[in-house]
């Protein structure tokens, strides 16, 4: 596999200057949920995906296997495939092998992390006919380089898993307006998009009795010690899970169970927090039917054709740029 990487900012230079503006942020202190995944965040992730309390991940994977097919009929011969956050890329192996029936196919998973794309072609690499080109880069920088060397091709792109929902109010239709700018008509995206529940079986799947979730919340703190010479207790602080039902999104946060001060040596930062105060660390916002179609309109994409899960409430749209 060839890895295309991309120019971006020294990571330890950007992840410094992001903690800094997200802990002196007025307010509500946060962390942009990208920096959940070191090495040893996404490990904890991949378990989290296993736990019986969280079942997006397989629902989408069952949605993929159960449906492939059905989704490769909707697409040209000679499409260019990417996917938008791959990593490992094996629920990704069942839409792959159905469209490389069609002919040779080619395909681009874009991952900020060398290792994930690397992981992501050991996956991959057995089926037949298929050329991988990993781009490290950040979205939409990654599908702008796709978009320059597909050439002709059409193209589908990939976000599955509902990433999308990790974006704040409005910013899920202001990226979905961005990707469709790098497309031409004709061009396709599947989306993966988690449903609303009840909120006990959101709370459970955000916050699992076994601790791993919040193993994973907290590794974040773990990371800016260990890369950005901090001073975090992580015994002074816990895991929160909210649903916010103004927005319709489970919140995770990191929440201090006493007044401290921390310092962050690479960050040259002193931050102060009261008894209570939180971190905000990820959104998850889930969506309705009615809400699925108003973001696909809203961002100029027509819905072609839609697949839900009936284990847990998951659904994944193709949609497709007429003009």
């Amino acid at each position: 596999m060839t890895i295309v990487t991309l120019p971006r900012p020294p990571a330890a230079h950007q992840f410094a200057d992001d903690v800094r503006a997200g802990l002196t942020k007025p307010g509500q202190k946060e962390l942009p949920s990208k920096y959940l995944y070191d090495a040893l965040g996404s490990t904890l992730f991949d378990a989290i995906t296993l736990l019986p309390e969280y079942g997006l991940t397989r629902a989408d994977a069952r949605l993929l296997q159960r449906h492939a097919r059905e989704i490769a009929t909707h697409i040209p011969a000679g499409t260019v495939v990417t996917e938008l956050g791959s990593g490992n890329g094996r629920k990704t192996r069942w839409l792959l092998d159905a469209l490389r029936k069609h002919g040779p196919l080619s395909y681009y998973p874009i991952e900020i992390s060398s290792a994930a794309l690397v992981s992501c072609e050991a996956e991959l690499r057995d089926i037949e006919s298929l050329s991988i080109v990993g781009v490290e880069s950040e979205y939409l920088q990654g599908l702008a380089e796709v978009a320059r060397r597909r050439g002709s091709a059409p193209m589908l792109v990939l976000f599955l898993g509902s990433t999308i929902g990790n974006f704040d109010a409005g910013a899920d239709v202001r990226f979905l307006r961005e990707v469709r700018r790098l497309l031409r008509p004709g061009d396709a995206l599947l989306l993966g998009t988690d449903l609303i529940k009840p909120v006990p079986t959101l709370i459970d799947a955000y916050d699992d009795p076994r601790g791993v979730t919040a193993a994973f919340n907290l590794n974040l703190l773990g990371r800016i010690n260990r890369e950005l010479d901090g001073e975090f207790d992580l015994r002074r602080f816990e895991h929160v899970a909210r649903f916010n039902p103004h927005t319709g999104s489970v919140e995770m946060h990191l929440r201090a169970n006493e007044a401290q001060r921390v310092r962050i040596g690479a960050c040259q930062l002193d931050v102060e927090f009261a008894r209570d105060e939180t971190i905000w660390t990820e959104t998850s916002h889930k969506y309705t039917p009615s809400g699925i179609t108003a973001l696909a309109h809203n961002a100029g994409f027509e819905i072609r054709a839609q697949w839900s899960d009936g284990e847990w409430a998951f659904t994944n749209s193709l949609l497709l740029r007429e003009s």
